[in-house]
């Protein structure tokens, strides 16, 4: 396997215009069919949130009623999540999601955004769902959302693809590695008057890769939709939300795939 590159860690000022600058995402008619969703898994139990960011869907579903914790790996977005109103409900943990634990046994653990792709080894995708699997009781859920990849139609001479080009923001996507299924988004965004660029490396994953990592971690695939709204998934879907439903408990530590141990918990499927 290639190498990935390192993880994308959100920087200050990426953090305080983050919610601005993603405003499209806060839309009721995007965040509550998400939030309906996510409670209704969650039930009468507690939801943790892996990369919860500045707290777009864990606080309204906090305020559901579900009791909502969080792991971010940047301490800058924690930062503007604590200082908003029903923080203090939402204990939010700095570290990776692919190995930080948090006390408590959780019925529901989300993953949305498209924010497994911003772990950049196939490995460490692995260890995101051991590290689910060890928050979830047998019976418990862990839900991606994530884009399906769209390089089919891209032309073999063509390094990327302009995917926006807006009033306040320009977006391209480049084809890094095609082995290692490594992509970058540039980002030019106007903020206060002035362009901004912005970069980040991801991982794309396919639909199918998804779902051997999740048996190769205790999970058996109970749900895929195209969104949030239930719609049936497709060959023309671009996007997918997978609730994957946990049925085995034998752990196994996980490997980071560089030789060293992330601290997670590998769970196989009894076969």
């Amino acid at each position: 396997m290639m190498p990935g590159v390192a993880n994308v860690v959100w920087d200050r000022e990426t953090a305080e215009h983050y919610d601005s600058t993603s405003a499209e995402m806060f839309l009721p008619e995007v965040l509550g069919p998400c939030v309906d969703v996510l409670a209704a898994l969650a039930g009468a139990g507690a939801a943790l949130e892996f990369a919860i960011g500045t707290g777009r869907v864990g606080l309204p579903l906090s305020d559901r009623g579900v009791p909502v914790s969080g792991i971010e790996l940047s301490p800058d977005m924690a930062g503007v999540l604590r200082g908003k109103p029903g923080a203090a409900a939402v204990p939010v943990t700095v570290g990776d999601m692919a190995s930080v634990r948090v006390p408590g046994v959780f019925t529901l653990v989300y993953l949305v955004f498209n924010t497994i792709m911003n772990v950049t080894t196939q490995d460490e995708q692995v260890a995101v769902f051991a590290n689910a699997a060890a928050h979830l009781g047998t019976g418990g859920r862990f839900v991606v959302e994530v884009g399906v990849p769209a390089i089919s139609g891209l032309p073999a001479a063509e390094l990327g693809r302009v995917f926006d080009i807006s009033a306040g923001h320009v977006g391209i996507d480049t084809l890094d590695d095609p082995v290692g299924q490594i992509m970058s988004s540039h980002h030019l965004t106007l903020i206060d008057g002035r362009w901004v660029r912005n970069s980040m490396p991801f991982r794309y994953v396919w639909p199918s890769e998804l779902d051997l990592m999740a048996r190769l971690t205790g999970f058996r695939l109970e749900h895929r939709w195209a969104g949030w709204d239930r719609a049936p998934f497709s060959a023309s879907t671009t996007s997918q939300v997978a609730v994957y439903e946990k049925v085995s408990l034998e752990p196994e530590t996980a490997s980071d795939g560089r030789g060293s141990r992330r601290g997670g918990r590998r769970v196989r499927t009894r076969v």
